[in-house]
Order: C-alpha cells, then structure tokens, then sequence
C-alpha cells in the first residue's frame, strides 16, 4: 500500500491515537496517584516528595533507555515490532505496578514500564508520517497526539473512582486491548522499502558521526525541553508550590494534571492546523512558545495567596501553551531518513522526558538549595534557563513543513 491510500481518520491513523491514548494514561499515572499511593507505604510528607522525586527520576531514566533500543528496533525490524513490543512490556508492567510493596519495587517497576512506554510516540509517529500524505502530515501526526493525550484525563477519573492499585491493573488491560487493535495495521510502505536497499538502518550512531545530523538531533531535542520542565516540575509538583504560595486550599496535583493534559489535548490538535495555516511548524511553534512564556510568568505572579481553583487553570494554560509536543515530535521525524527515522523519532520525546531526570530536576535542585533562592525563585530562575536554551535550538531548527520523507541517510 502507498500513503496516499490512507486519510487523516483511517484505521492506522485511529490506532496510532489509541496507542498513545494507553502511553499516556500510563506514563503519567504515577503523578496522579503519587500522593495516595505513597501515603499508603506509610511515608512522611517529606519522604513522598523525595521519593516521589526519585521515582519519577527512575521512570524517565527507563524512558531514555527504552527510547534508543525501540528507535534501534524501529529502523531495523521494522516500525510494528516496537508497536507490539512496547505495549506488551509496559501493559505488564503496569499490572505488577498493582502489586508493589516498597518504594524499592515501585523504582524498578517504574523504570521497566519506562522502557515499555518508550516506543509507542516515536514509532507512532513515525508510521503516521510515512503513510499519510506530506500535504496532511502535520493534521495526522496532531490527532494521533490530541486524542492520545486525553489519556491523562481518564487516569484522573480512575483515580477520583478506584483504589491507586487498580488504577494500574485498569491500565494494563487497557493495553492488552489494545494489541487486538493492532493487527489489522500495516507496516510503511517506506520502510519495506528502505529495507531492499543496501543501507545502513537504525544506526544510533549515525547521529553522532555526522555534524549536520548532529546538530539536527540535538536541537530536535531541546527544541521540546519545555514540555516536560512544565509537567514534570510545575504542575506534578503543584502541591508542593501551592504551599510555598500561601495557597490554604488543598491542590491536588493529579487534578492539576488532568487540567493540563485536556489542554494540552486541544493544543495539540490546534498546533496542527495552525502549522498547515502558515505552512510553517517553526512558526506554529514559536507561537505556543509564546503562550506557554505568558503562562509560566502568571504561574509565579499571580498564585500569591490564591487559590486552588486559579492554580488548576494557570495549569490548564501552561498545558496548552505546551500542546506543541505533536508538531515537536513530527518534526523529529521528518528531519531524519527513512533508514534512521524511527531512531530519530523514538529517541527524540525520549531524550526529552529523560532530560527531567538528567537536567531539569538537578537542575531545579541545585539552584533552589543555593543559599537565599527557595523553592519559588528556583522554579523561576530554571523556566528562565529552560526557555532561553529551547529558543535558540528552535532558531537554529530547520523548518521541515512539506518536506518529502522517501530519503535516506547516508
């Protein structure tokens, strides 16, 4: 089949959305039962942020990890095998989530469905971009992403109903659904393609060997570092800000990021049809860079002796501004050929999550323990950091927007 066989709404374009739909719920289920579920070991109030902290850590070093071996897969077996793979791996891993006992269990099992949860954006993506038309790329690629992110809306709703440990188990039947799905999709024509020609394919390497590709994956990652700056520190950890803002009313960061996710949601089904609008992603982008700036300046101004409810919107606006995640991650795929795409594509979103682990929290950590700064100020002086290093990778990206993809690297 050839991707002009496929629309916006066609079977793989649906699956792939489903697909992502399961990702997120799971991917972002821990920071929405993180307060219930290690309360329930029996920790401090200190100790549940701590080791909140190092969970988190332990799931976003899986993800990087995971990112590289399915991207590997992708490329050479093809874009299918880390579909089936990742799903499985992390379905299961989600039902032993059910079962843990220790903070030492909950890291490592959070680490393996890191692994699991790697695969399913890039080789998504990647599968979505090879088989719909350049024309209608972006407006494919931001419903997979749209509909996919609704996931984290429907981990709230499990939380506010069910135990946190069948919150888990729920997401790993969800997966195991999910492989019925997968068999009436096809691989990309592209690849079977490339796999004829006497090239080398997913090569991690090759992104290294290479100044140009070099400097087109490293800005491919940074240019998405806002994302994950504003869910993994901003709003999982709104409690903790909450308190530091005088805010008396109870927040509850699961709550705060369901908010996030549904606008992010729309973001990103937005983004897309924005980009197709001025035929541009650089120009899409920069705009909801400018949205997310204006939200992360009312997150720490406006909040002072606030309330719980303001804290949920200023939430919802900084997801929104942050819905450029489906247009970073198509992005990612079209910069590279067919033979190192799927590597590309999985690794990029991966970076960027483990980037939390490697950067943004050290980060965080280290400038607000210096002597005067707290809690507040170091959350500001790191948006600040984060901002200023994602607008320059963005200046020096090249726009990608109708680009054809039947190329290789070489």
């Amino acid at each position: 089949m050839t991707k002009k066989q496929y629309g916006i709404l066609s079977i793989p374009v649906i699956v792939a959305a489903l697909g992502y739909f399961v990702d997120i719920y799971d991917l972002l289920l821990f920071g929405i039962i993180r307060l219930p579920s290690l309360r329930s070991f029996g920790l401090s109030e200190e100790e549940v942020l701590t080791q909140g902290e190092t969970i988190l850590t332990w799931q976003m070093w899986g993800l990087l990890i995971g990112g590289i071996i399915a991207g590997i897969i992708g490329d050479r077996k093809g874009r299918l095998s880390v579909l089936f793979g990742s799903i499985i791996l992390y379905s299961l891993a989600n039902i032993a989530n059910g079962f843990v006992e220790t903070v030492e269990q909950y890291k490592w099992i959070r680490f393996i469905a890191g692994i699991g949860l790697a695969g399913e954006l890039g080789a998504g993506i990647t599968l979505v971009s090879e088989i719909i038309s350049k024309e209608k790329r972006g407006i494919a690629t931001s419903m997979v992403a749209g509909i996919g992110l609704t996931g984290a809306v429907v981990a709230f709703i499990m939380k506010e109903n069910f135990h946190w440990r069948t919150c888990y188990f729920i997401g790993g039947g969800l997966g195991m659904l999910l492989l019925v799905l997968r068999v009436s999709v096809f691989e990309s024509g592209m690849f079977n393609e490339v796999k004829k020609q006497d090239v080398k394919r997913g090569n991690f390497f090759m992104l290294f060997n290479n100044a140009d590709r070099f400097k087109r994956y490293i800005c491919g990652i940074l240019i998405g570092l806002p994302t994950w700056f504003v869910i993994g520190v901003l709003v999982t950890f709104s409690s903790e800000f909450a308190k530091h803002f005088g805010i008396t009313e109870k927040v509850d960061p699961g709550k705060a990021i369901m908010y996030a996710y549904a606008a992010i949601s729309i973001g990103d089904i937005l983004i897309g049809f924005v980009s197709q609008w001025l035929k541009s992603r650089k120009k899409a982008l920069f705009i909801f860079y400018a949205i997310t700036i204006l939200f992360m300046i009312l997150f720490f101004t406006v909040q002072w002796n606030g309330s719980a409810a303001k804290m949920y919107w200023i939430c919802a606006g900084l997801g929104f501004g942050t819905g450029f995640w489906a247009i970073f991650v198509t992005m990612g795929a079209e910069q590279f050929g067919t033979n190192l795409r799927a590597t590309a594509a999985t690794t990029t979103p991966n970076m960027v999550r483990g980037m939390l682990a490697i950067l943004i929290l050290p980060l965080f950590k280290w400038i607000r323990e210096i002597d005067g700064v707290g809690y507040v100020n170091g959350g500001i002086y790191t948006a600040i950091i984060i901002m200023i290093i994602t607008i320059v990778a963005a200046l020096l990206t090249k726009e990608t927007f109708n680009k054809d993809l039947n190329f290789v690297e070489k």
